[in-house]
């Protein structure tokens, strides 16, 4: 028995059949389609039978011995992500490697598909990108407008597991990809080990109404399995919540699956928010145990204050003090890094106890 039984109470959301074959088939408009009408039906018919039996993960593996329960039957997905996540924290922890930075450009904006310009983040990451051409670092760049411009790229919405009770939360993620509702081809599994195996990550964002970017916080919402995520689905039997509520009531630690790394933020916008997302995205960066570099190291600017977008390029070009400081940015990141693995720089703090946990 759980101490806390799960609430219930919202609209079921299955499809009649008739509604899903519509929906399903509707991913097939181009009339290049056409000629292939009886095959797709069957395929629909096939795509319907997944669905109506919820087989979310239909390849599973026995879990092994390193599981509570060995012989439970985990996600093949799943358990390959969990491998390529074990071979980046070995290349983290390899000090005989090279120091690792990862920069995310958080711009959705792309000269490849209906904005026809490239952004000028991506600008902006070239510039820091220069600065971490040494012999002693290995650079990683992660393109979030890749999700507007690239077949098949998705980042799908967080399923919020942790707010029903944190083991309820795996690490890495398993809610995705869940075949029967045609939610594939999530490209957190190839992101979560990009994070890992980075010694110092950097961040570099416009301001989308006084917000970050639908890509950035789609990835930050799919990165909370990372600061107190369950690393044993098979403590919860997959995703049965009670178990997670008795779980997590017993005594939960919380793990910090990247806690130590260090960061920088750079934040770039025309009018409004600048100071406000930078802000919000240390806070979680943060809160989830990675150490700003320095004060140099989070930066928040205008570019062409209040002057036509036409032109924001242009206003770029002659703001070489934004390009400076850019620089400065990935410079304080890569003094940290380096000094973080000579043992010479200290973060205050790091082995006190938490009074209060997530």
């Amino acid at each position: 028995m759980t101490s806390v039984a799960p609430r219930k109470g919202m609209p079921d959301p299955e499809l009649p059949r008739d509604e899903f074959e519509r929906r399903f088939l509707s991913q097939f408009a181009d009339p290049a389609f056409g000629p292939l009408d009886a095959e797709m039906r069957k395929i629909a018919d096939a795509a319907w039978d997944a669905y109506s039996h919820h087989r979310k993960a239909p390849r599973t593996r026995k879990a092994g011995p390193e599981f509570a329960d060995p012989d439970y039957g985990l996600a093949a997905d799943w358990l390959d992500a969990r491998a390529a996540i074990a071979r980046a924290k070995a290349r983290h922890e390899d000090k005989n490697g090279p120091l690792r930075v990862l920069i995310v450009n958080c711009s959705s904006r792309s000269e490849h598909t209906c904005p026809g310009e490239m952004s000028k983040s991506w600008r902006l990451l070239e510039i820091a990108g220069e600065v971490f051409r040494t012999d002693d670092v290995e650079t990683s760049v992660l393109d979030l407008s890749r999700l507007t411009s690239e077949y098949g790229r998705h980042i799908h919405p967080c399923k919020a597991c942790f707010s029903t009770a944190a083991p309820l939360c795996h690490w890495p993620c398993s809610c995705y990809p869940n075949y029967s509702l045609g939610q594939t081809q999530d490209w957190m599994n190839e992101i979560y080990p990009m994070w890992v195996e980075a010694h110092g990550i950097m961040l570099i964002t416009p301001v989308n109404w006084y917000q970050v970017t639908s890509p950035l916080k789609l990835m930050m919402d799919r990165m909370v399995c990372a600061d107190g995520g369950n690393p044993d689905p098979t403590r919860t039997q997959g995703k049965k919540a009670g178990l997670a509520k008795d779980i997590e009531l017993q005594g939960w630690d919380y793990p910090a699956h990247l806690s130590g790394r260090l960061f920088a933020a750079v934040v770039h916008g025309d009018v409004e928010g600048t100071l406000e997302v930078r802000r919000a995205i240390s806070d979680w960066l943060c809160f989830m145990g990675l150490c700003p570099a320095g004060p140099l190291a989070e930066l928040s600017r205008y570019i062409g204050y209040w002057q036509p977008y036409a032109t924001s390029h242009d206003e770029l070009d002659r703001d070489h003090a934004i390009q400076a400081e850019v620089r400065n940015a990935a410079l304080t990141l890569l003094e940290g890094m380096r000094k973080t693995r000579d043992g010479l720089q200290v973060t205050a703090g790091n082995d006190l106890e938490e009074p209060r946990q997530k």
